[in-house]
C-alpha cells in the first residue's frame, strides 16, 4: 500500500487554485434548501469604500504591552534556545530575563522603562538571528567545499 505525501496534496490544491483564471476568484453562491436561489440573486454587493476613507485611514501601530513581551532566539534544539522575557516589578520596574533552554536560571537586566525593556529583547533576538544566520551560513559554505574536495579527488 502506498503513503500519500499530504504535502502534495497541499500543492496540488494551491496549483489548481493558482490554474484557475482570475475571475473565478469571485465566491460562488449556491442555492439551499434554507435560502432560495432567486432571493440569492437579489442580495445587493456591498458598495464599495470611498477612496478618501480608503486612502487617508492610517494603520496605528497596535500598543505593545512590556509586560509579558517575550522573544525566542533562533536553533534547531530548544535545549540550546534563547529566551528573553519582559516582567514587571511591584515598583513598576521592568525587567529582562534571559534564559538558555528550559531549565536555566535567568541572566537578568533592569531595572528600565518598558520601551527600553521591549527595545533590548528585540535587539537581542536580532542579534542572535543574525549570528546564527552567519554560523549557518558559514557551516552550508564548508559543506559545499568539502564536498568539491570531495569530488575533485575522485571519491566517491
Amino acid at each position: 500500500m502506498t503513503q500519500i505525501d499530504p504535502t502534495d496534496d497541499a500543492l496540488a490544491a494551491i496549483a489548481s487554485i493558482m490554474d484557475q483564471p482570475e475571475s473565478s476568484h469571485e465566491p460562488e453562491v449556491a442555492a439551499s434548501p434554507e435560502v432560495p436561489a432567486q432571493v440569492l440573486a437579489e442580495v445587493p454587493a456591498p458598495p464599495p469604500l470611498p477612496a478618501a476613507i480608503v486612502e487617508e485611514t492610517p494603520l496605528a501601530p497596535a500598543a505593545v504591552e512590556a509586560a509579558g513581551y517575550f522573544k525566542v532566539g533562533p536553533g534547531p534544539m530548544a535545549a540550546i534556545r534563547f529566551k528573553w522575557t519582559v516582567r514587571r516589578d511591584d515598583d513598576g520596574h521592568f525587567y529582562v530575563d534571559e534564559t538558555i533552554g528550559e531549565n536555566s536560571a535567568p541572566i537578568v537586566a533592569g531595572p528600565m522603562s518598558g520601551d527600553d525593556a521591549i527595545r533590548m529583547v528585540d535587539t537581542s533576538e536580532s542579534e542572535a538571528r543574525q549570528r546564527f544566520d552567519q554560523l549557518r551560513s558559514e557551516m552550508t559554505g564548508r559543506a559545499a567545499a568539502a564536498g568539491l574536495i570531495r569530488n575533485d579527488s575522485g571519491e566517491v
